[in-house]
């Protein structure tokens, strides 16, 4: 660990994940600004939070903590540095990005944000997971699903979103065009972005680019 902390190389990663979740942040700020429908995700931590009485950070939190032992237990996908990261650091960036993003007023021009926000959102994943430490919760998910099924990552990502939308759904979740537009789009433009900037499909941190043994203390590595 020692060796891993006195890496340049490990330190320019970490400032690449910041500017990936900043990004991630900034399109979560611009979706819900846009006020035609959560996606996926928010709609059912939305519904659970209504239906359980836990907060809204709580039920994602505590979604993230499943998908992470799914992932891991049926998938053998590893969680990273970006995996617990994502989940301490996203939400703190909506809240203070959130002032600063215009109310859409209208639906013509929520539409327009939501759809900016997406291609935001796609790249933001893109630089964080190329930062080699790991991917977040739900991303990690798609890709490790996308290498076992031996489908593309567009088809993985688009299965999760549909099956997370339907249980929101069924559940009485806040459902909108938004909610179609992320399930149906998120997909292409996160494989895409992965295309664009040269990041693999394999989610699983990896240390050995910083001449050091992978630090498995911890659950890393």
């Amino acid at each position: 660990m020692i060796e891993l902390l006195r890496s340049r190389l490990f330190w320019l990663d970490m400032a690449r994940l910041q500017v990936g979740l900043f990004l991630f942040g900034l399109a979560i700020a611009l979706m819900l600004e846009a006020r035609i429908g959560l996606d996926p995700w928010s709609a059912f931590h939305e519904v659970v939070s209504r239906r359980s009485g836990w907060s809204f950070g709580r039920i994602s939190q505590t979604t993230g903590l499943v998908v992470i032992l799914l992932s891991r237990i049926v998938l053998s996908v590893r969680p990273g540095i970006a995996t617990i990261l994502n989940m301490l650091l996203i939400g703190p960036w909506v809240d203070v990005l959130r002032p600063f993003v215009g109310f859409a007023d209208g639906f013509g021009v929520g539409v327009i944000q939501f759809l900016l926000a997406v291609p935001i959102l796609g790249m933001g994943t893109a630089i964080y997971i190329g930062a080699s430490l790991g991917a977040g919760p739900r991303d990690g998910l798609a890709m490790g699903l996308s290498r076992r099924i031996q489908k593309s990552l567009r088809v993985s990502r688009i299965g999760v979103e549909v099956a997370v939308l339907t249980a929101a759904a069924l559940l009485g979740g806040s459902i909108g065009w938004g909610t179609v537009l992320f399930a149906v789009l998120m997909g292409p433009t996160m494989q895409a972005c992965l295309r664009l900037f040269r990041v693999s499909h394999d989610p699983s941190p990896t240390f050995r680019r910083y001449g050091v043994r992978p630090p498995h203390a911890g659950g890393f590595g």
